[in-house]
């Protein structure tokens, strides 16, 4: 593995935890403190702001014409639709269920990137999903066994499908621009997009939020948190990721979430500790080392274009002309 790739895994690990992290502390923020629209807009705003103040710094990148319609898209699938039925879900189902449910992404990643950019699916890649959602199953279900996580609602769960869904297909049909501009460039046009799209739904709801009155402390922490945490440092993080390794191995991260979520809330006190959490981390990060270990595309042609060179060459039969060479 090369230095580029060590740096796109290093960047989704840390992006996977603190989301992981994330999700329980959203939780609870909904909807004493703030409601899921309002929240969510919060993310868009200060994005956008954000985005746009750092990017005053760095020397300015020009979008092409075709590119802002991919930035437009990727705004309202990875960030728009993504968070906002994210956290409509969050709201009305549980942090396990939740957690469960966005693993799923891995396997529409995979799925989406062999229809649009024909990514072969190897056995070892497929093996890897599954091995890696055999873990998060194995924890959640035992979980669920425990007591705990009872709180469940089947419009939350497709909801966090529809998120799921979203952010796939984003990783996906915006993998090649993440190739052509950095970070903030991309982050600062999508963020905008979104904050100014959804500014009629969730602007009065952030400017109402309780939060800003009487907020707790606690409930504080976990705003900021979500602001400068899970919208800026992990949307910075995901286009150095999608530069460097594939969609289906940033999905595969996915699965670390269900697994921070789970060591919050036993620390919480809201789950026990239990055996097979730790056995469930392995099978997870057996997972993805099987398909970060996969075969690309670009792996596989590679390869045949060597088989073709070898085939020509044994074909063509040059040792009578090296031995000559040889004599001279």
């Amino acid at each position: 593995m090369n230095k580029s790739k060590i740096q796109g895994h290093v960047a989704m690990l840390f992006t996977s935890l603190i989301f992981g992290v994330n999700i329980p502390l959203s939780k609870n923020l909904m909807p004493d403190w703030i409601s899921p629209i309002g929240l969510t807009y919060s993310r868009f705003a200060f994005g956008a702001v954000m985005f746009w103040l750092v990017s005053l710094f760095f020397k300015s990148e020009k979008v092409s014409r075709k590119d802002m319609g991919t930035l437009f898209l990727g705004s309202l699938l990875g960030v728009g639709f993504n968070q906002g039925s994210f956290i409509a879900g969050l709201q009305r189902t549980s942090v396990t269920n939740a957690s469960i449910v966005i693993t799923v992404t891995p396997i529409l990643a995979m799925i989406i990137s062999y229809f649009i950019l024909k990514e072969p699916i190897t056995l070892k890649k497929a093996g890897g999903v599954m091995i890696g959602l055999i873990g998060v199953l194995s924890m959640i279900l035992t979980s669920q066994l425990a007591g705990h996580g009872r709180e469940s609602s089947v419009v939350g769960d497709l909801l966090c499908v529809v998120s799921s869904l979203s952010y796939a297909f984003f990783l996906v049909l915006t993998r090649g621009i993440s190739k052509r501009y950095n970070s903030l460039t991309i982050m600062k046009w999508m963020f905008l997009f979104s904050a100014i799209l959804f500014f009629p739904l969730g602007g009065k709801e952030l400017f109402a939020a309780p939060l800003f009155t009487h907020g707790s402390s606690l409930a504080w922490s976990s705003y900021l948190y979500m602001l400068f945490g899970a919208t800026f440092l992990t949307y910075l993080l995901i286009p150095v990721a999608q530069r460097q390794i594939r969609p289906t191995t940033i999905g595969m991260y996915n699965y670390l979430q269900p697994l921070v979520a789970a060591f919050i809330a036993i620390m919480w006190g809201h789950d026990t500790f239990s055996w097979t959490k730790p056995l469930s981390a392995i099978l997870i990060f057996t997972g993805v080392y099987f398909v970060t270990t996969s075969k690309s595309r670009e792996d596989l042609e590679k390869e045949r274009k060597k088989q073709i060179e070898d085939s020509i060459i044994a074909e063509l039969d040059l040792s009578p002309v090296k031995e000559r060479v040889g004599k001279f």
